[in-house]
């Protein structure tokens, strides 16, 4: 079954990452492929239509373009289109169709219009949209008083080199107007042209004209200067604290040694004091095991999308490809999972490890598949793209039958017989000392607070480009700075976190396995607390559609960025309490 799983996922990455019908040569004549895809909001990138859903001339048999599985993540919906873009051949006021249009027709145009509806179209697996009208507002206030228009004339442009396609691009006609105001019956005639320029870019540099606006100078100076800035303030704060958490230690070094040397009955304070309860193994150890499983598995999953990513798999408009990576991907590290938790978990001394096993298979993909049901179904309300077809529902749960879960069980064994026990400097005592009164600042909310904010101020400003880009109709193509700014997270994440864990063991609180993965996963709280603003200031999103979308998914990615983060802090403050507790005697 696993065997079987793993030909599906191979043939749906396989599918993805192809060039579909981009390497056709073609003679004068030959007919071209042309796909329209959907239609929707400009200002709502989730909410997107079929494009024949608005009544535009169509065939009698609308056939659908075979699509892979990222695809139809994605919202795509390809159809064989009515224009006839034939390589070299011209058409000038071509007629489609003679389509009488009811008021019930007029009325969804002028709905469509009013909302800044765009259309999408691949020819030749090139991208090409447009608006499909315009609102005339005159400058009067009273919408009731806005004019609105349908472009029924569509003009093509078309740029070739010998005998390849190598842009596209769409104009509408301005005399060409349907005055959709009213609500009355009208014929309506929808035509095209279509005009042929010879140009000397080469095919293999076709696709850059839709990823310079995202490596354009102007863009490069901001990208480059908040790595910059990130990173001045990162090595400033950091090297700061650096400066005072190494000097501090010194001298706690210093004091331990000579107290050992001067009065070994005299009564320990401050870290050394815990060296019998630093080590004792956490409250609802399951739990840490599972989180820390899910998170190790989506920092090797984030990896290798920046591998695929820095080697140009993701380049623009290469449909479902990174849907496809994410799935595929995800699926296949799922044993990193299974034997991390159990591993872990057997480390701990927790002895039912097919429970913890369960718990970590749910852990992340439960809640995301909770998000995916409630939204799935509103999509389905709203007859939107978004909503997923039976048949790939199905993909997704074969995919994780038959290759999730089978590479989960096999992770779990191998973690349970690893026979590792963990490696603690230090006996752990029979009885918990009791936590000393801590002030309000040293409680876990504000210590997550405090961890958060840092990492977050070193990402904020490349945030806005990956919204756009997420939620928005811009390119994003720059993935080296990209990469360069998850590693400073995961060096700034890390090192608040040590940090916050030394000022908690100095004031002689031990329970700082939680607190350590909280503290670094708290960035993905922060991140959450950004797409508010983002929705509210900084985009035009509306509609509950739209709003469900934006803030159910973007809780699942941000809860997702909580485990994997909040797993780099908990290593790193676990070597660094090796690391200290190794340097002193314990008795």
């Amino acid at each position: 079954m696993g065997l079987v799983g793993i030909l599906i996922l191979l043939s749906c990455w396989g599918i993805a990452v192809k060039s579909d019908g981009s390497d056709h040569k073609y003679k004068p004549g030959d007919p071209v492929p042309l796909y329209a895809n959907k239609v929707g909001p400009f200002h709502n990138p989730s909410e997107t239509y079929r494009y024949f859903d608005l009544p535009f001339c169509s065939p009698a048999l609308v056939t659908d373009k075979r699509e892979a599985l990222g695809e139809v993540l994605n919202g795509d919906r390809l159809v064989d289109a009515l224009y006839k873009l034939n390589f070299l051949t011209d058409r000038e006021s071509e007629a489609i169709c003679s389509k009488k249009l009811s008021k019930e027709n007029i009325a969804q145009f002028r709905n469509a219009v009013a909302k800044d509806y765009y259309f999408q179209m691949y020819y030749d697996d090139l991208p090409v949209w447009g608006y499909i009208g315009k609102v005339e507002k005159q400058e009067k206030a009273d919408p009731s008083e806005y004019k609105y228009y349908l472009f029924n004339h569509i003009h093509f442009d078309v740029l070739y080199n010998n005998d390849r396609v190598i842009e596209i691009s769409v104009g509408t006609d301005s005399n060409a107007l349907v005055d959709v105001t009213m609500d009355k019956e009208m014929v309506v005639e929808f035509m095209y042209s279509v005009k042929w320029k010879e140009t000397n870019i080469p095919f293999e540099r076709r696709m850059e004209k839709y990823s310079k606006s995202s490596s354009s100078p102007h863009h490069l100076e901001i990208h480059w200067f908040s790595i910059i800035n990130s990173c001045v303030t990162v090595l400033l704060l950091t090297g700061f604290l650096a400066t005072i958490l190494m000097r501090v230690l010194k001298n706690d070094f210093i004091k331990y040694a000579h107290d050992e040397e001067s009065a070994d009955d005299q009564e320990e304070t401050g870290w050394k004091y815990l060296h019998g309860d630093v080590f004792r193994y956490p409250r609802h150890n399951s739990l840490f095991a599972a989180a820390l499983g899910s998170g190790t598995q989506l920092f090797t999953l984030t990896i290798f999308i920046f591998v695929l990513a820095l080697v140009g798999v993701f380049y623009p408009y290469n449909r479902g490809a990174l849907f496809t990576a994410l799935v595929v991907i995800y699926a296949l590290t799922s044993g990193i999972a299974g034997y991390t938790a159990t591993s872990f978990y057997c480390q701990l001394e927790g002895t039912n490890w097919v429970r913890n096993l369960l718990l970590t298979g749910c852990l992340f993909c439960g809640p995301l598949f909770l998000t995916f049901c409630f939204l799935n179904t509103v999509a389905i309300a709203y007859s939107a793209t978004a909503a997923l077809p039976f048949g790939t529902i199905v993909v997704i749960v074969l995919i994780w039958t038959l290759v999730t879960s089978p590479l989960l069980v096999l992770g779990g064994i191998a973690g349970k017989n690893s026979k590792a026990e963990f490696q603690a400097p230090c006996r752990t005592t029979k009885f918990p000392r009791e936590i000393p009164p801590l002030p309000w600042y040293r409680e876990t909310i504000p210590q997550m607070a405090m961890a958060g904010f840092l990492p977050f101020s070193a990402i904020y400003i490349e945030l806005y480009y990956i919204f756009a880009s997420v939620w928005g109709h811009r390119i994003y193509t720059i993935y080296s700075i990209l990469f360069i700014v998850f590693i400073i997270l995961l060096i700034v994440t890390a090192f608040i976190t040590v940090a916050l864990t030394y000022f908690q063991l100095a004031a002689e609180d031990h329970e700082w396995w939680w607190r350590s993965f909280l503290c670094g996963g708290s960035t993905g709280l922060f991140v959450y607390g950004y797409c508010f603003y983002y929705y509210y200031a900084r985009s035009d999103m509306s509609g509950f559609m739209q709003t469900a979308f934006f803030f159910g998914y973007m809780a699942c990615i941000c809860y997702g960025f909580f485990l994997m983060l909040g797993t780099v802090g908990f290593r790193a403050s676990l070597l660094f309490v090796r690391h200290i507790y190794k340097s002193i005697k314990c008795e």
